[in-house]
């Protein structure tokens, strides 16, 4: 399934530096036929070491991993709603992706100077959503319009719909994301069909700097009221040094790890942010493995067998019959997946069974 972050910012907050960092660790696109071939987005690999054991395990000829688009949206300024800078463009490429990471400066360094003239991490955040907050309500109002016949006329659907949207107004009147909004199951399928901006997922990436002032190290009150902010709205972040992971981009394993230590920055940053993207959108993991290949699919919470089994191909959602399965450390444990058989870790699983993050599945169809 294809799956893609887009990253914000305003200018000169380390966004493209980390979008750099990232596509370091980019995969071909080959193995992914859904992934688009642009040099602003990046096909990275979620991390995952369980697909090294596998592969060991079954002697498999390649590793495939889950993956994750990141695509770069070029740099956010002030009346992008109404397109100064990219404008347009800028919204139209952030509407497609399915989650926005945040890029926030956190760091204070008298050589990079900031667009605003100071750090303020909490003053970036309300320009950034303020410009997306302006582009929903623009078309919260154009929708508006267009059902007021439909309304006028008693129709159900659309005097449902008029009720979401004074509810959206309200809501972007008050400086609030869409998101924050809960809405039924039914209201959910309406929602979705005006494309809204900020009712994606919002992931916040906190951007310090080796060497700079970095608020988070000093406790800084503008740090501690952006941690309060993010507690007050339930928001995800992570922290990361966009520079130094760049930096270190060039590099693997052992001589990664050590350049990291001798940088001082402990924190695999990019990985963190990798797997937190992954989160952020409410996905699991399960696996495949075999002497051709060891793969990581990419399945939403919740999915059961048969759904699971669309990742690899609609006919198997069609066709299923039943699904081997065997808990990822129960397999490991046993040593292989005839040993696990012995031992009872290997079941039959039906249509009602639920896919568990780490589960190895061999479907029947």
């Amino acid at each position: 399934m294809s799956l893609s972050i887009g990253i914000v910012g305003l200018p000169n907050v380390g966004k493209s530096t980390l979008f750099n960092a990232l596509t370091k660790k980019s995969v071909p696109a080959d193995n992914y036929p859904f992934c688009t071939i642009d040099p602003s987005v990046g096909i990275v690999p979620v991390p995952d070491p369980r697909l090294e054991v596998l592969s060991k395990m079954s002697g498999s000829k390649k590793i495939i991993p889950a993956v994750v688009e990141f695509v770069d949206i070029a740099g956010l300024v002030k009346g992008a709603s109404e397109g100064q800078g990219l404008g347009n463009q800028f919204l139209s490429h952030i509407r497609e992706t399915d989650a926005i990471a945040e890029v926030v400066r956190i760091y204070e360094n008298a050589d990079l100077i900031h667009v605003e003239g100071t750090v303020d991490p909490l003053r970036d955040i309300d320009i950034i959503n303020m410009e997306l907050i302006l582009a929903d309500m623009q078309t919260v109002e154009k929708r508006s319009q267009t059902i007021g016949r439909d309304v006028k006329q008693g129709k159900p659907e659309a005097i449902k719909l008029s009720g979401i949207l004074d509810t959206l107004k309200k809501t972007f009147d008050e400086g609030k994301l869409a998101n924050s909004v809960s809405f039924d199951e039914e209201e959910m399928k309406l929602v979705r069909d005006l494309h809204l901006i900020t009712m994606k997922p919002f992931l916040y990436v906190l951007n310090k700097q080796s060497g700079g002032k970095n608020l988070d190290e000093i406790n800084d009150e503008r740090f501690q009221k952006l941690m309060q902010y993010f507690k007050d709205n339930m928001y995800h972040y992570v922290i990361v040094d966009a520079k130094i992971e760049d930096e270190l981009k060039e590099f693997e394993g052992e001589e990664k790890d050590l350049m990291r230590k001798e940088m001082n920055a402990h924190d695999n940053g990019v990985d963190t942010l990798i797997k937190a993207g992954y989160d952020l959108l409410g996905l699991d993991t399960y696996l495949t493995t075999g002497e051709m290949e060891t793969r990581a699919w990419t399945i939403k919470k919740g999915s059961t067998a048969p759904r699971a089994a669309a990742a690899i191909h609609t006919d198997f959602e069609q066709k299923f019959i039943r699904a081997e399965v065997v808990a990822y450390d129960d397999l490991v444990a046993a040593g292989s997946m005839a040993e696990a058989r012995n031992k009872g870790t290997l079941r039959t699983e039906g249509k009602e069974y639920i896919v568990k993050d780490g589960d190895v599945i061999e479907f029947k169809i």
